[in-house]
C-alpha cells in the first residue's frame, strides 16, 4: 500500500499524478498543485496586476482542472494545459471587469486612503502600498519579460526552472531577464525582487484548493449544470425577462390577428392555431426543462447524456411545432381561398388592420422568433451574433410588412408573409448550427475545443437535417390537391 509519506519521498511524473488523481487520489492532485501554483499564479499576476485577484483566478483554474481533468487526451501535456486554462480565466476576469491591468493600477496616493481590509495569505507578507509599487514597477513591461522576470524571483532565481515552466530556451530566458531588469527603474528594483520573493503561494494555497474542491473530478455533468444555473440566477433579466417579452409579443401579435379575421370561420381556425401552438410550447419548455434538469441531478448523468438529451429534447420540440404550424398555416390558407371564392364574404366581420395594429403584429412575430437566440448570442458575449441576428429580425420585419400591408391581395399576401418567416426560421437554423457551440462554451466556462469534447460535434448538424426532411415531408404530404 502507498502511504502519503511514500508518495512524498517520490517523484511522480505529470502524468502518473493525473492517472492517480483520476483514480480517486486526492494527494496526487495536491501534488500537482504544489508543482503548478507558482506559474499559474505568477502568469495571473503578470496579467492582472493583483495579488489577491490573481490568487483567485489560480484557484479557480485548478478547480476547473479538477472537474474536467478526465478531458486531458495527453497526461504529460498537463502543464500547458494548465497555462491554457489560467490564461482564459484571465481573459474571462480581465472582459467580465472591462478593463486591461495597465490602465488599473491604484496611484500611490490613493492607498493611503483605503480603509483597513482583512489581508489574503500573498497579502500579509506585503502591505497594500508595497503591493502598489510592485505593480506601478511592474505594469510598463511588455508580458515577454514581465513573466519570466516574476518567476525567477518566485522560483528562488532559477533560471532553469523558468526555462522548463515556460517552454523557453536558458538562453531566452536569461536575454528576456536582462531586457527586464533594464526596464525596471533603478530606485525600485531591490524592492521588487524581495516582494515578489516574499509573494509566492505557499502550502497555505494548497491547503485552500484542496478544501475547494468538488467530491469527485468524475462529477463533470452535474458541475456544468449546476454552473449553468448560477448563471441563470446571475443574468435572470436577460435570461428570463427578455424571453418573456418575445413570448408576450407573440400572443399579442397572434391575438391581433385572430380578431382582424375577416370571417367567422377564419377566425375559429385561427384562434385554435393559436392557442394550439401556445399551450404547447410553454408547456414543453418550461416545466421540460425543469424536468430535465432534476434528472440530471438525480441520476448524475454524464457530460455525453446529459447533452445528447437535451439535443433530442429540443429536437422533438421543433419536430412538433414546426408540423403544427405548417397543418396550421394550411387549413388557414384553405378557410381564406374558399372565402375569397364565395362573393362579399370577406366585408362581413373582423376588425381591420390599422397602420400601427399591422406593425405591432409584424413586430411581434419576429421578437418572438429572434429574441430567444439574440439572448443566447448576449450571454455569451458574442456581439457579432447579436448584430447579425438583429439585423436579420429588422429585415425580415419590414419584407413582411409590405406583404401584410397588401390587403387586396389575401391568399397571395398571406403566402408572402409565409415565405418571410420561413426564410427567418432558416437564418436561425443556420445560426444554431454556426454558433451553439460558442454559446454553450461561453455559459459553461470553457473553451470551445473542450466543448466540443463535452458532445458530439455532429450531433447538431444531424438533427438539424433530420428536421429539414422531416418539414419537406409534411409539406409535401398536407399540400392541396389542384382542383380540375
Amino acid at each position: 500500500m502507498i502511504t502519503n509519506e511514500t508518495m512524498a519521498a517520490t517523484e511522480y511524473s505529470d502524468a502518473e499524478l493525473v492517472s492517480r488523481t483520476l483514480g480517486g487520489d486526492r494527494d496526487a492532485f495536491s501534488r500537482i498543485v504544489s508543482r503548478y501554483q507558482i506559474l499559474i499564479c505568477s502568469l495571473a499576476y503578470s496579467r492582472i496586476g493583483h495579488l489577491g485577484q490573481s490568487e483567485d483566478v489560480a484557484q479557480e483554474t485548478f478547480i476547473t482542472a479538477w472537474k474536467h481533468l478526465r478531458f486531458l487526451r495527453e497526461p504529460e501535456k498537463l502543464r500547458a494545459w494548465l497555462c491554457g486554462i489560467v490564461r482564459n480565466r484571465i481573459h474571462k476576469s480581465l472582459k467580465r471587469e472591462g478593463r486591461e491591468p495597465a490602465h488599473d493600477a491604484e496611484l500611490l496616493e490613493a492607498v493611503h486612503d483605503l480603509p483597513a481590509q482583512e489581508a489574503l495569505p500573498s497579502e500579509q507578507a506585503i502591505s497594500r502600498e508595497e503591493e502598489a509599487i510592485l505593480w506601478r514597477s511592474l505594469e510598463r513591461m511588455p508580458e515577454i519579460y514581465r513573466e519570466p522576470l516574476i518567476l525567477f524571483y518566485r522560483e528562488h532565481q532559477s533560471i532553469e526552472h523558468v526555462a522548463v515552466e515556460l517552454e523557453l530556451s536558458e538562453d531566452a530566458v536569461k536575454q528576456r531577464l536582462s531586457r527586464g531588469r533594464k526596464m525596471l527603474q533603478e530606485e525600485v528594483q531591490t524592492f521588487v525582487e524581495s516582494a515578489l520573493s516574499r509573494t509566492a503561494p505557499g502550502q497555505a494555497f494548497a491547503s485552500a484548493v484542496l478544501a475547494a474542491l468538488p467530491a469527485a473530478p468524475a462529477a463533470v455533468g452535474v458541475g456544468l449544470a449546476g454552473k449553468g444555473a448560477a448563471a441563470a440566477k446571475s443574468g435572470f433579466l436577460v435570461a428570463w425577462l427578455v424571453p418573456m417579452i418575445g413570448i408576450l409579443s407573440g400572443i399579442v401579435a397572434g391575438w391581433l390577428v385572430v380578431r382582424s379575421a375577416p370571417t367567422a370561420r377564419e377566425r375559429r381556425a385561427k384562434k385554435i392555431a393559436l392557442w394550439s401552438i401556445w399551450i404547447f410550447a410553454l408547456a414543453w419548455c418550461v416545466p421540460g426543462q425543469l424536468a430535465l434538469g432534476a434528472l440530471s441531478k438525480h441520476w448524475e448523468w454524464s457530460h455525453w447524456t446529459f447533452f445528447v438529451v437535451m439535443a433530442g429534447f429540443w429536437w422533438f420540440y421543433f419536430i412538433i411545432i414546426t408540423t403544427l404550424i405548417i397543418v396550421m398555416f394550411r387549413q388557414i390558407l384553405a378557410s381564406r381561398r374558399q372565402s375569397e371564392e364565395e362573393v362579399g364574404i370577406l366585408q362581413t366581420s373582423g376588425t381591420p388592420l390599422t397602420w400601427g395594429t399591422r406593425i405591432i403584429v409584424v413586430a411581434g412575430l419576429y421578437l418572438t422568433f429572434f429574441l430567444w437566440l439574440i439572448t443566447l448570442a448576449w450571454r455569451a458575449q458574442d456581439l457579432l451574433s447579436v448584430g447579425i441576428l438583429a439585423g436579420a429580425m429588422v429585415v425580415f420585419s419590414v419584407c413582411h410588412f409590405f406583404q401584410f400591408h397588401n390587403r387586396s391581395a389575401g391568399v397571395a399576401a398571406m403566402r408572402g408573409g409565409i415565405k418571410c418567416l420561413t426564410s427567418a426560421f432558416g437564418v436561425i437554423v443556420l445560426m444554431l448550427n454556426w454558433r451553439l457551440d460558442v454559446w454553450l462554451a461561453s455559459r459553461y466556462e470553457v473553451s470551445v475545443a473542450e466543448m466540443h469534447h463535452l458532445y458530439p460535434m455532429w450531433l447538431i448538424p444531424s438533427l438539424t437535417l433530420v428536421l429539414l426532411l422531416w418539414i419537406g415531408l409534411v409539406i409535401a404530404i398536407t399540400k392541396p390537391k389542384r382542383r380540375i
